[in-house]
C-alpha cells in the first residue's frame, strides 16, 4: 500500500502561483511514478502530469505544458506541483497518484490516490 497526502491548495487570483505537495508512506516512493490529476466539478478526472520514478522522464498535458512543472524529491518521499501563470480554467480538485511500471496519463492506470486539495483560481 501507498498512502498519499496532498496539500497547497488554496485561493489565488488569476496569474498567481501555487505549489502543490504529495507526501507518501508506505512502500517504497522511489519505486514508483508519480502523476497529478484534475478533476473540475461536473468534468472527469484529467491527466495533468507525470515523472518517473527515478525523476528523468517529464510528461504533461498540453493544457498545463509551460505553465505547471512536477517534480520530485525522494530523499522525503514527496512529488511536487509548482502551478504559475495560473487561469479560471485550472479551478479543480487536484490529486496525486502513484503507479508501478511504465509511465502512464489514464485514470484507470493509477491504483494509489490522494484525497484532493482544492485549487481556486479567481478572476
Amino acid at each position: 500500500q501507498v498512502q498519499l497526502v496532498e496539500s497547497g491548495g488554496g485561493l489565488v487570483q488569476a496569474g498567481g502561483s501555487l505549489r502543490l505537495s504529495c507526501a507518501a508512506s508506505g512502500r517504497t516512493f522511489s519505486n514508483y511514478n508519480m502523476a497529478w490529476f484534475r478533476q473540475a466539478p461536473g468534468k472527469e478526472r484529467e491527466f495533468i502530469a507525470v515523472i518517473s520514478w527515478s525523476g528523468d522522464r517529464l510528461y504533461y498535458a498540453d493544457s498545463v505544458k509551460g505553465r505547471f512543472t512536477i517534480s520530485r524529491d525522494n530523499a522525503k518521499n514527496t512529488v511536487y506541483l509548482q502551478m504559475n501563470s495560473l487561469k479560471p480554467e485550472d479551478t479543480a480538485v487536484y490529486y496525486c497518484a502513484a503507479q508501478y511500471g511504465s509511465l502512464q496519463v489514464g485514470v484507470r492506470e493509477y491504483g494509489y490516490w490522494g484525497q484532493g486539495t482544492q485549487v481556486t483560481v479567481s478572476s
